[in-house]
């Protein structure tokens, strides 16, 4: 490893109300290098990466560049100082195309008035420099996430950052964009860019990185070398406490039949049939795992159950009572929980408090309402209840507004108001996304105990690990059609990712 430091953060104190989210923390870059960061939901990883950028000051302590003390009050001065972070929720302009997003801010006037095919070819040569093959030319809006990152990896790139800080950057990719990301980021090292990389996946550490600051409650707990430490050791640390990837599932048989959904036809965003002729059943107390690539149809299906997007084909029963046309209310009346996939945009109402977050779909029952008013004080109560049982932490606790938690704070938040809601089915998709290890676990554990309390569980995740771990079950889907069916015991990684390529295993099943 070159033993050049091109950053360094010392002693940083950070601070807000009932918190202290950096305390006294320290940490060296290197030339070339990749720093992983590596921490629980809230425990100051992206506060301290935000006080790098200029979007926070920090209380006490220093920067340096290049061993010189530096000021950073804005974003400006940090890319002026060569550093540049990709956010987990991108900040692109979808009507427009990557290159006119690369070089907005940097010239005055109109994106359209721009030297455009200057800046398409030096976007090009960068891209193919650091792997990163895209279209200079294409629109936001048309082309995938993965792409999408790169336009943001790549506004970094043609601003001349040399560090580069990479927040959750894998959270709402598919396997395939990740594996292409990992290999794009260590492209960027072996090019003398250094990386910092804010992740709570092990696995993409270990891959990747070359050290690794551990961090618990905003404080540095340790810093280590990746090739000798274990994720286990890794995950303890940040935890304190023995984390268990592995989960004890006891045997049990099925109730009665509390989904049915039967020849479901629904259309996706383009106006094609993005679900099939979808036929199945979840029963009490199991977990059926539905296991495909992103955007085979997952979507559609838990949109069109959960009242979402309308089926144009097809019915659905919850608990024999048929729900095909009735409005989201309805279904949550009748016993619906779901987690939904975009946590921001379906799950909370960011400008809401935590607490009024933690009754929505259900802020006019008892006891969170009488006679038309709220009942703040049953409210409070319910809101502190969830926040200690799922450990979502904030500053303000129950009063923090919903946009300043973190990603993985508020998807704890999502799964405990879904699970303590009262329900029959609950729809999971990408329940533990962006969240650490402890509470993965924690997550996965009160899905098992959901089946075993005797609660219909349909899972939808693109972690095949959790699915084969969770489900009795698994279903797998391709290009909107559901392409077999396998029990506990038939599933293996093999198997499933065959049937999620749409090979049928079985004589009879779809292809």
């Amino acid at each position: 490893m070159n033993t050049e430091i091109v950053l360094e953060m010392q002693d940083i104190v950070k601070d807000f109300p009932g918190l202290r989210a950096n305390d006294h923390i320290s940490l060296q870059l290197h030339r070339g290098e990749i720093l992983a960061l590596l921490g629980e939901n809230g425990a100051g990883k992206s506060t301290l990466m935000n006080i790098l950028m200029g979007i926070y000051r920090a209380d006490s302590g220093r920067i340096l560049i290049q061993g010189k003390p530096v000021q950073i009050k804005g974003p400006r001065d940090a890319n002026e100082l060569g550093i540049g972070m990709v956010h987990q929720h991108f900040k692109l302009v979808h009507n427009f195309t990557v290159t006119e997003n690369i070089v907005l801010g940097l010239e005055p006037g109109s994106p359209f008035h721009m030297n455009l095919k200057g800046a398409q070819a030096r976007v090009k040569a960068l891209s193919e420099t650091y792997g990163m093959e895209i279209d200079p030319t294409a629109r936001i809006e048309k082309i995938t996430v993965g792409m999408q990152q790169r336009t943001e990896i790549l506004k970094m790139l043609y601003r001349d950052a040399d560090i580069l800080v990479f927040d959750e950057p894998t959270a709402v990719l598919m396997p395939r964009e990740i594996d292409e990301l990992m290999q794009i980021i260590r492209n960027l090292a072996r090019q003398g860019k250094s990386i910092i990389l804010i992740t709570h996946k092990l696995k993409e550490i270990k891959q990747t990185a070359d050290r690794c600051v551990i961090i618990r409650r905003g404080a540095v707990v340790d810093t280590v070398s990746v090739a000798d430490t274990s994720s286990q050791e890794m995950a303890d640390k940040m935890v304190g406490r023995q984390v268990s990837f592995h989960l004890e599932k006891e045997a049990q048989k099925p109730g009665p039949c509390i989904l049915r959904v039967e020849g479901l036809n629904v259309k996706n965003t383009l106006g094609s049939l993005g679900l099939k002729d979808f036929s199945f059943e979840v029963h009490q107390g199991e977990i059926v795992g539905i296991a495909g690539v992103d955007g085979n149809g997952q979507t559609e299906l838990v949109e069109a159950i959960t009242g979402l997007r309308p089926a144009c084909g097809g019915r659905i029963w919850l608990d024999g009572q048929e729900i095909t046309g009735l409005p989201v209310s309805e279904r949550i009346r009748a016993g619906l929980s779901h987690v939904p996939e975009d946590r921001q945009r379906r799950g909370l109402v960011m400008d809401f408090s935590l607490e009024d977050n933690l009754i929505l779909g259900s802020s006019t029952w008892k006891p969170f309402a009488c006679k038309g008013l709220l009942q703040r004080e049953a409210i409070r109560s319910h809101a502190r209840e969830i926040i200690q049982r799922f450990d979502v932490r904030s500053s303000e606790g129950a009063e923090s507004r919903a946009a300043s938690l973190s990603g993985g704070n508020q998807q704890k938040a999502i799964v405990g108001r879904e699970i303590e809601k009262p329900h029959k089915l609950l729809i999971a998709v990408q329940p533990t996304r962006g969240m650490d290890v402890g509470s993965i676990e924690y997550i996965r554990k009160r899905l098992l105990e959901e089946r075993k309390n005797g609660k219909a569980v349909l899972l939808v995740s693109l972690e095949l690990d959790e699915v084969l771990q969770l489900s009795d079950r698994i279903i797998a889907v391709n290009n909107g059609r559901l392409i077999g069916e396998l029990s506990q015991a038939e599933a293996t990684e093999s198997n499933v990712g065959l049937m999620m390529a749409g090979v049928a295993l079985r004589e009879g099943q779809n292809g």
